[in-house]
């Protein structure tokens, strides 16, 4: 059996997209599995659009989310020649031609067509009248006008086009470059591609790539078109339900584990179980098991897996990924052991690293503004009577024990519940009512701190 070689293949014309990650995952996945290559290939023929800057997103974004790729990344830009002498091959083959109709006849003549009930594609007019190279012609493929062409798709089953339905497609613009069915038959073909997972977008393309694979006499890789992500009212996925591309959710806060095992579980299943490392489901990886129907992105389950993994991420490993959120605010870093306690406080109260920073910001504040709607609760006469009483016990030699008892005795004395004297004191210390375990807090910030932070609020 030959070796399983897999590749993904984006356009640096934007950011990865959520959707081509999980096509990348999938492709990457089958590789490792199989113990095959993943390629990456960057198809940046479209010199208008590909930019460099795109380009190197994509990679980072492959990085972060470890899909190593084998060997360097293959450029289509750097493959022009190779497209053209498959092109000229055709045309002498008699398998292409040149078509010199004007885009503004084509127009007119499609218009025409479909007024007359018809299908808007080329009616052939050059098909057979043997033409050459000229100034704003374009190669065209010769295509079968009957019979059908049809493959076994490894996701979708048995699927069949007739051929009378497909265009002579263009093969070679008039500006002189390749189009993508072209060039991407040529890249598969060369580089031994044995499996196309990708989007099922492109399943139209596919019986025009296959005429094209047997008209340049070389192997037909097999294909897995997946389900297309839908946002949460069943329409393709876009900004409008919330970031789309890979490195936003990197800025959210979001890791990238989560990120990887949110994506392949969308589409893909192994029983019930929802929580895969990158090395179990590589392990666990069957395209048997992708689902036919569109997967609905949620982000509350995105949410809750990244919590899930925020909470098994190592101390040490965590406060360097909170750190940076942090000091997007203004902040300065305290001891590292410090912010490891800090950071140990807020774990299990947030969903994303942004969250975690957000949560632990009261601990680097100077003062805390303090909730206003809270203010008016907790901070009554009677409860700031509490707060100046505890104020009068403080010293620098406190420790968290000795805190506790003071609130304890303060609360028997006069005879209201600990939760009297510790609300108003949370407030006082976080500005907020829902904060980590105050006896947490209180080892944290010192007595210092605390006298500076209770005198603010009793001004």
């Amino acid at each position: 059996m030959p070796q399983v070689v897999t590749r993904f293949a984006p356009s640096p014309t934007g950011h990865l997209h959520i959707g081509g990650a999980r096509t990348a995952l999938f492709n990457w996945l089958l590789a490792r599995r199989l113990n095959g290559r993943f390629v990456l290939r960057i198809e940046d023929t479209d010199a208008l659009r590909s930019t460099k800057e795109f380009t190197a997103a994509i990679l980072a974004a492959m990085t972060w989310l470890k899909l190593d790729w084998d060997g360097e990344p293959i450029y289509q830009s750097h493959r022009l020649n190779l497209y053209r002498e498959a092109i000229d091959r055709l045309v002498i083959e008699g398998r292409a031609y040149y078509c010199h109709c004007r885009p503004e006849e084509l127009d007119k003549r499609r218009k025409a067509t479909m007024a007359a009930g018809g299908k808007p594609k080329y009616d052939g007019r050059c098909r057979d009248k043997n033409l050459g190279p000229a100034p704003g012609a374009v190669v065209r493929f010769k295509g079968p006008e009957s019979g059908k062409t049809g493959w076994t798709d490894l996701i979708k089953g048995p699927i069949i086009f007739d051929n009378r339905e497909l265009d002579d497609l263009v093969l070679l613009r008039q500006d002189g470059q390749p189009t993508y069915n072209l060039a991407v038959v040529i890249d598969d073909a060369t580089m031994g591609i044995t499996h196309i997972i990708r989007g099922d977008d492109h399943v139209n393309n596919t019986p025009r790539q296959i005429l094209l694979y047997q008209a340049l006499d070389a192997p037909l890789p097999l294909f897995a078109h997946v389900p297309m992500i839908l946002g949460a009212d069943k329409t393709r996925l876009s900004k409008r339900h919330g970031a789309t591309s890979v490195m936003a959710y990197k800025e959210m806060g979001y890791l990238p584990a989560a990120i990887a095992n949110y994506l392949t579980r969308l589409g893909w299943s192994h029983g019930d179980q929802e929580i895969f490392s990158l090395k179990e489901m590589t392990e666990l990886f069957d395209l048997a098991q992708v689902g036919r129907a569109a997967g609905v992105f949620n982000p509350e389950k995105l949410n809750w897996l990244n919590a899930y993994y925020i909470k098994k991420t190592p101390p040490e490993t965590l406060e360097k990924l909170v750190w940076p959120y942090l000091e997007a605010r203004g902040y300065i870093r305290p001891e590292t052991e410090e912010l490891k306690k800090i950071i140990l406080t807020v774990r299990e109260r947030g969903k994303t690293l942004a969250e975690l920073a957000e949560k632990a910001e009261f601990y680097f504040q100077d003062l805390p503004p303090l909730d206003q709607t809270a203010q008016a609760k907790f901070m009554t006469p009677d409860n700031l009577t509490l707060l100046r009483e505890l104020r009068e016990l403080l010293h620098n030699s406190l420790t968290a024990e000795d805190f506790e008892n003071i609130l304890r005795h303060l609360a028997k004395e006069h005879g209201v519940k600990l939760g009297a004297v510790t609300q108003p004191l949370r407030l006082a210390l976080t500005g907020r009512t829902a904060s980590p375990g105050l006896f947490e807090i209180i080892d944290i910030l010192g007595p210092e701190k605390i006298l500076r932070r209770l005198n603010a609020v009793l001004k």
